[in-house]
């Protein structure tokens, strides 16, 4: 494959000097959200087009930029670089028909480099915004404070093709406990005691723990992730916090188009993102312009994962469930079980929010994550 040099210079993402014309493998999310990557970072990058090569719906146009199927007779400049922005499970097929239609410099995007873009993009552009994008690794400190990540599973999670280590911090709970007998492990902590809303599982997903973890956790610093998704920390991150004053820890942000309400509205009943804004408007009048603007915007923290000071968790638990509760109650059970679970999807894009709304309140920092196959 060839060297990423329209991307990557010295180990620095820059700009270019000089107009640089390039395909992407994609049309959907991912490619797009590529795009504006490459873009942002270097100015001189022309799209020439978005290429695919399945019978999936794909659009005529993205912006400006042509959607093209991917063949030999498409009369592609097989000089220009060609980024693969799809699944990881698709590299190995595109990369082979690329290189049959004559393509050298081929760059799969994956896991890693896709990490790598995200965070030069959001470094560029929290810079030209006048404000600080500060990652939990560059911090240090050596005081010591209680934490616990707990990892959310539950009896439904496929079991894990890789092994993985759990930290000394992490603490495993077990989601949706009161819908079945079955316990995962009698040293797990699970959902269904203390005060808890367990038997809701099946729309809430991973936030019947998170409302455990608000109720009955007592540590002072609280996390959650998700048994495939797990930060990507410093050993003495705890003491990188106190050190630093640091309230909250949240995943690196994702990029998506056209913008968070509407990337929402095109992947789940608009109608439900429809009625948290109407409840926002009516309940909570201050915060609905806010709310509009950011989420009119292209970036949130996706995967419901955090790690937080508790008093912070308890602020934010006592905001955000009066909204899902109401969400849930006018949104209903659905009969797809992957859309069922939208009050989970609202609530990545109002836990953004709410950090966004209270950016000069909370020290927040970010942290990328690991996805475990």
């Amino acid at each position: 494959m060839g060297r990423l040099g329209c991307v990557k210079g010295k180990g620095e993402y820059g700009q270019m000097g000089m107009t640089q014309r390039i395909y992407i493998v994609g049309a959907h999310s991912r490619a797009r959200t590529l795009g504006v990557y490459l873009q942002y970072l270097n100015p001189g990058v022309v799209i020439e087009a978005y290429l695919y090569d399945n019978e999936e719906h794909n659009p005529e146009r993205i912006g400006s930029t042509p959607v093209i199927r991917l063949d030999e007779h498409a009369g592609l400049h097989t000089e220009y670089p060609v980024y693969i922005g799809t699944r990881g499970i698709y590299h190995p097929r595109i990369t082979e028909y690329l290189e049959g239609l004559g393509f050298e410099k081929i760059h799969p995007v994956t896991v890693e480099l896709d990490r790598q873009l995200r965070n030069a993009y959001l470094q560029k552009y929290f810079t030209s915004t006048g404000r600080s994008f500060s990652k939990i690794e560059k911090l240090n400190d050596k005081t010591e404070k209680s934490a616990a990540v707990y990892v959310v599973r539950s009896v439904f999670d496929k079991p894990l093709q890789q092994l993985y280590e759990p930290t000394p911090y992490e603490k495993e709970i077990q989601a949706g406990a009161a819908l079945t007998r079955e316990r995962l492990s009698d040293k797990m902590v699970t959902d269904d005691t203390g005060k808890h809303i367990s038997a809701r599982n099946k729309q809430f997903c991973e936030l019947t723990a998170l409302y455990w973890i608000w109720k009955n956790a007592k540590e002072d610093i609280v996390g959650m992730a998700h048994y495939r998704r797990r930060f990507i920390l410093p050993e003495d991150w705890v003491e990188c916090m106190r050190k630093n004053e640091v309230d909250v820890i949240l995943p690196v942000p994702l990029y998506v188009a056209p913008s968070v309400a509407d990337n929402y509205r095109e992947r789940h009943d608009a109608s439900d993102w429809e009625y948290m804004m109407q409840y926002l408007k009516e309940n909570r009048g201050m915060e609905y312009n806010q709310a509009e603007e950011f989420f009119g915007r292209n970036l949130y923290s996706p995967c419901n994962m955090f790690i937080m000071r508790k008093e912070v968790l308890d602020e934010l638990c006592t905001w955000l469930f009066p909204v899902l509760f109401q969400a849930a109650g006018y949104g209903g059970e659905k009969e797809d079980h992957y859309q069922n679970r939208y009050p989970g999807f609202l609530s990545e894009r109002l836990i953004s929010f709410y950090f966004e709304k209270h950016k000069n309140r909370y020290k927040v920092v970010y942290a990328d994550k690991n996805f475990l196959s």
